[in-house]
């Protein structure tokens, strides 16, 4: 293992205590990715070389191909001084260059061997060395090292070290910090142990299988290339995280099954990945619970189930709760009814305390929780819930007034439509916060404005509000469903505005990765509820119209909120593969309609696809740049009688002709006919630049030219700025 060519699989496991489940697969794809590229920097591994992770409850390792036992050595180029400080006139050593070339482990013989090349304005020396290639045993101790310190560990244990080495150790004083304590640590190049240490422990070849059920301890490991096969052979440990996912995935799907035909485990990936880090040797067991539990909303039985004891429950082809659940166990034994019986009974008290909350919070109705909301602090500088209830409520009500505005024609149907939405909207936006005060919403905050919902339904509140109180946090998170009714959509859209005009009027702004309030999510929820529901809403209006709720609590923060929702609206529609010239040009007019958005891209792209498309943007460009050079504002007007040249004139008869048609396509809504129009410009367009002066002699003369590119770039910038599609 001392040359280049003695290459073999590197194997690296660090053995610990139980790791934090929820950090485990990222804990796994650190250890693996920082150790092989440290590895591949250090010349030890090829750039292309595989790269195998392994992770599983007490292991973090990885496996390496074709490590090498020692790197290449390194021809290195150094920069010693200017020639003239080094050599003297005779071109003799000075001290100066024979103290550096000392410093660094030459002699005088190695002052012939030095190279004079130009270094700027002057020749400088240079002095050419080899620099021996590291061998395993020192690169691994530094990858291993430079590992662990970037470790994403979300919160370090100090423990001490029983054993140890040097002069200073002292068993159980010398404390290091860890994720949890380590017990092990392998290294193997082929079959060979390379000696490295750290945590307090020194490199080997064996390792720890299952607790309970491995049937040699330690295992033993032959090379770095046995070693899933034996853990999983000897030690009863499948050690690939992804291999134990896909394990988990199939069991739960084979006992699904057999439960019943029509049967599913509940899909949710978060809770997969954690039971994953949970267990070494999945086992799928099914157990039951007492159908009377099922009275009880399945969103409180499944989070219970989830959250507190890692259970999938069953659900039917119409995604309702049944009376059983998965259970993801860490044991096989050849009886397995203790162990189904054992979760069975930890599970019956959580049903019955989810079912305990929920006949208690039937006995009072949401309106009579109104008043405690009084109590209950929102923000030091925004007041309490109940002061924001009243807010959201009032913001509703400017939402509907706008929205009504919107509709035109509206008529008397549409007037009475709007003034029950409006009624509607405010009892809602009342009391959706009341279920905060709820017991289960205490026990389960998930469930806000989903209990609420259930109890509204509980004391038959009028058509639409109750699914309107379950709805106004939507959308959650990205992909989530929208609200489903008017009147949610209105609560949605006012408690979102609410959160976001507060904080941002308090200096409560996101920061880098910070965003303690969600305010990003909240700024989209806005976006998407605003463009997928295509509402006639301006939200520089809707602003406008919240502001007033807040009294005198806020300084007003439409700029950087106007910004903010600018930003959030182009990230989101690069996200869904609007290029960024595309997004950029729609959203440099700030539109003021988001449902608008869409169209006036799909019309910028059909535009972009025209072969005039090119010219007619580079040309909106260079019309963009004469205007903003011209002194003083110009006006988009025309004198016929100053029309001097034919190609100024053709122009002025074709903008007659299309902006006419484009701005009526435009009105209409048909954003791509109002841009297709402008393909006619390209010839006349072309011609202009070709045979007219702008910057004429005479100023009328060059006043109305410019008069004239004035009126052409209003034609043609009503969709999007054409000008950000030029290259």
């Amino acid at each position: 293992m001392t040359s280049v060519e003695s290459k073999a699989n590197l194997l690296v496991e660090l053995f610990v205590e139980e790791l934090p489940p929820k950090a485990l697969k990222k804990l796994g794809e650190s250890f693996a990715t920082v150790l092989a590229d440290s590895l591949k920097a250090q010349g030890l591994a090829g750039a292309d070389a595989a790269v195998t992770s392994f992770a599983s409850p007490r292991r973090l390792a990885v496996h390496v191909a074709a490590v090498a036992g020692k790197a290449a050595d390194q021809a290195v180029q150094q920069k010693l001084m200017p020639a003239s400080v080094g050599l003297d006139a005779s071109g003799n050593a000075t001290p100066a260059l024979l103290k550096k070339l000392a410093s660094l482990g030459a002699g005088p013989e190695a002052v012939a061997g030095l190279k004079r090349a130009p270094d700027g304005k002057a020749e400088a020396l240079f002095y050419d060395s080899v620099k021996a290639g590291a061998t395993l045993a020192e690169g691994l101790q530094k990858a291993l090292e430079e590992t662990l310190a970037k470790l994403p560990i979300p919160k370090v244990m100090t423990y001490q070290l029983e054993q140890g080495e040097g002069a200073n150790f002292q068993p159980g004083w010398t404390s290091v910090n860890f994720v949890r304590p380590a017990h092990g640590l392998v290294a193997l190049h082929g079959s060979a142990v390379v000696p490295v240490s750290v945590l307090g422990l020194k490199s080997g070849n064996s390792t720890q299988g299952h607790r309970f059920e491995a049937k040699v301890s330690p295992v033993v490991l032959r090379d770095a290339d046995s070693y899933a096969a034996q853990l999983r052979d000897e030690g009863a440990v499948i050690a690939s995280f992804a291999e134990r996912r896909a394990e988990i995935v199939r069991q739960l799907q084979a006992a699904a099954a057999k439960a019943g035909s029509d049967l599913k485990p509940i899909d949710d990936d978060a809770l997969l990945d954690e039971v994953t880090a949970l267990v070494e040797r999945p086992n799928v067991l099914t157990g039951r619970f007492e159908q009377a539990f099922l009275e009880v909303p399945q969103e409180c039985l499944i989070l219970t189930m989830k959250a507190n004891q890692k259970y999938f429950p069953l659900l039917d082809a119409h995604d309702k709760l049944t009376n059983q659940f998965l259970i993801v166990s860490n044991i096989s034994p050849e009886d397995a009814s203790l162990v189904i019986g054992g979760n069975e009974r930890v599970v019956r008290p959580r049903l019955a305390d989810a079912k305990f909350f929920f006949d208690q919070d039937r006995k009072k109705t949401l309106e009579s929780r109104v008043a405690g909301l009084a109590k209950v602090v929102y923000h030091g500088k925004l007041g309490t819930q109940g002061e924001r209830a009243e807010r959201v409520r009032a913001i509703a009500h400017e939402i509907v007034k706008q929205w009504s505005l919107g509709t035109v024609p509206i008529t008397v149907d549409d007037q009475d439509h709007f003034a029950a939405l409006d009624s509607k909207a405010q009892e809602a936006a009342r009391l959706a916060k009341t279920d905060l005060l709820t017991d289960m919403v205490g026990e389960f905050p998930e469930l806000q404005g989903i209990m609420g919902g259930y109890y509204a339904r509980h004391e038959h509140l009028r058509d639409g509000v109750a699914i309107a109180i379950e709805d106004h946090y939507k959308p959650r998170f990205a992909g989530d469903s929208l609200p489903r009714n008017h009147t949610g959509t209105v609560v949605a859209l006012a408690d979102k505005l609410e959160t976001l005009i507060g904080l941002f009027g308090i200096g409560q702004l996101p920061t880098g990765d910070k965003d303690p309030f969600a305010l990003r999510r909240h700024a989209l929820g806005v976006i998407r509820i605003l463009v997928e529901k295509h509402l006639p809403l301006a939200l520089p209006a809707l602003i406008e119209a919240a502001l007033p709720a807040f009294g005198e609590l806020i300084q007003d923060p439409t700029e950087p909120l106007l910004a903010f929702f600018s930003d959030r609206l182009a990230v989101s529609l690069r996200e869904q593969g609007y290029s960024a010239q595309e997004v950029d040009a729609v959203l440099a007019l700030k539109p003021a309609h988001l449902g608008d958005v869409t169209r006036r891209l799909e019309a910028v792209r059909a535009f972009a696809a025209l072969p005039e498309a090119e010219a007619l943007a580079a040309a909106n460009k260079r019309v963009g740049n004469i205007l903003k050079k011209a002194e003083g504002a110009t006006e988009a007007r025309v004198d016929t009688a100053l029309l001097k040249e034919p190609a100024e004139a053709a122009l002025y008869d074709s903008l007659q002709s299309v902006a006419p048609q484009a701005q009526q396509s435009f009105e209409a809504g048909d954003y791509t006919g109002s841009l297709k129009a402008l393909a006619a410009l390209k010839t006349p367009v072309d011609a202009f630049f070709a045979d007219v002066m702008v910057n004429a002699d005479d100023a009328a003369l060059k006043a109305n030219r410019l008069g004239l590119l004035a009126t052409l770039h209003g034609a043609m910038n009503r969709v999007a700025d054409l000008s950000r599609l030029a290259a």
